[in-house]
């Protein structure tokens, strides 16, 4: 991977100076990071981003008087979020709040670089453009599919999660299904972040039409959804980009289409 011409601007948050320095010493060995700030206390850490630009925030969870969830829920336009934290017990609540990764201590440096990695290649991947993508403005409340030769607009809102299955994702949108030939990624980068979540290896969810949350379970229309390893243990997939082949839904089998 090549390194980007300036590096992430890291901000450090844990209360445990221990835990602290590992993280420190974590970003001095990553080329691509640069340490910006350490704070021992969520308070501190707002103050600082209130007044310094930051790329990339690792972030403890427990903490006095304030928590790094509690931190996360008083910022409106967060950096990149890596929480750390000692129990796997927050993973459900992490992903509500668009945290990028999950790092469980004790943190080893393959562990840390593998979560560093994947927040350098989300900032690569918002700088990229391609002519063959259709772009649409940050507050979009929907995007176009190609079906054989008509362009059909899928609403955000009527989305209720995408399913991966084989060589194909299903869109799911209440009573109605599109079969799409694609994997997960490119409905990742499609779908707005601020409304979508990968939970699993094979699901993403609509966060406005998840009704409950059981044990490691979510649950949407009577479906049950599995919040996987690759959100608790942070082992998320890197995938390439690519395009859509979307098909209407049939039990036969059906001509592929593009987006």
């Amino acid at each position: 991977m090549a390194e980007p011409t300036t590096p992430l601007r890291c901000l450090l948050v844990d209360d445990d100076p221990v835990a602290l320095q590992i993280v420190e010493n974590c970003v001095a060995n990553t080329a691509f990071l640069t340490h910006a700030g350490s704070c021992e206390s969520a308070i501190a850490a707002a103050e600082l981003l209130r007044t310094q630009p930051i790329d990339l925030l690792f972030l403890d969870v427990e903490m006095p008087q304030m928590s790094g969830l509690d931190l996360l829920r008083t910022l409106q336009h967060p950096p990149l979020v890596i929480l750390i934290t000692s129990s796997k017990s927050y993973a459900v609540e992490a992903f509500a709040h668009d945290v990028l990764d999950y790092l469980v201590k004790p943190i080893s440096y393959a562990r840390f670089l593998k979560a560093a990695q994947k927040a350098l290649e989300t900032l690569e991947s918002r700088n990229i453009t391609t002519s063959d993508t259709i772009t649409e403005p940050a507050n979009a409340e929907f995007t176009f599919v190609k079906v054989d030769t008509k362009l059909v607009k899928v609403l955000f809102e009527d989305v209720r999660y995408v399913e991966a299955l084989g060589d194909y994702v299903h869109i799911v949108m209440g009573q109605s299904k599109l079969i799409v030939y694609s994997t997960m990624r490119a409905v990742e980068e499609k779908f707005p972040a601020s409304m979508f979540v990968r939970v699993h290896r094979s699901f993403i969810v609509n966060l406005r039409r998840v009704q409950s949350i059981e044990d490691n379970t979510i649950i949407i229309d009577n479906k049950h959804i599995p919040i996987g390893q690759t959100l608790v243990g942070g082992g998320g997939c890197q995938l390439s980009d690519y395009r859509f082949r979307p098909r209407p839904y049939s039990p036969l089998p059906a001509n592929n289409s593009t987006i």
